[in-house]
């Protein structure tokens, strides 16, 4: 009998440490946002805005790519993004802004200029649609943008910002470029707005 239990137990230890050895199941990192670095010609004296902390969704904002099949809501198995979805979102925004700006120079939020007007970002969707499991997403990305009087805090122009992207098939690569597209053309449509705006009384 003592044998017995022995030899389970030794079985039982066997078991657990596969387990713990084992590996997990590998996970690819991906990024969006990527600009080339060229600075776009500014006038002379281009305005000053202060880039508020961009909000940003609870269920998008980690590493994890979001995806939503009707009132469903999974995050895509195998694939993260490098860093939160927050974070190079808001930087894709502060690069689009350097490299295609050219009446407005944006402030980073370390920076000490004294500013009068303030961009306030909140995106609202940044995630993957499915029309039926399986099928092939499209990736939807909403913000809503306003520019606000500093240090007065008053709206002087709001606008809702959405661009939808296909990815083209149901693949992780093809996904990430579907976010890729749909961040650098709302990203654009924000700072052609922004330029439009911030010069308002």
């Amino acid at each position: 009998m003592i044998r017995t239990l022995f030899v389970a137990a030794l079985a039982a230890v066997s078991l657990s440490g596969c387990a713990l050895l084992a590996s997990p199941d590998p996970v690819q990192l991906y990024r969006f946002g990527a600009v080339d670095g060229a600075s776009a010609a500014t006038v002379s004296e281009p305005l000053e805005v202060r880039l508020r902390s961009v909000e940003f969704p609870e269920a998008a904002r980690g590493d994890r790519l979001l995806g939503i099949t009707g009132s469903e809501a999974a995050y895509i198995a195998g694939a993260r993004w490098v860093s939160p979805a927050s974070q190079l979102y808001s930087t894709a925004l502060e690069g689009t802004f350097g490299s295609e700006a050219t009446a407005v120079r944006l402030i980073g939020r370390r920076e000490l200029t004294p500013v009068r007007r303030m961009l306030d970002v909140d995106v609202r969707s940044f995630e993957t649609r499915y029309d039926h499991a399986g099928g092939v997403p499209e990736v939807v990305v909403t913000v809503r943008a306003r520019m606000l009087r500093f240090p007065e805090r008053t709206v002087v122009a709001e606008q809702t910002f959405s661009v939808s992207r296909p990815a083209g098939e149901n693949r992780v690569s093809a996904i990430v470029a579907a976010y890729e597209a749909a961040t650098r053309e709302v990203n654009s449509q924000i700072v052609t707005w922004t330029e439009a705006n911030a010069g308002r009384a």
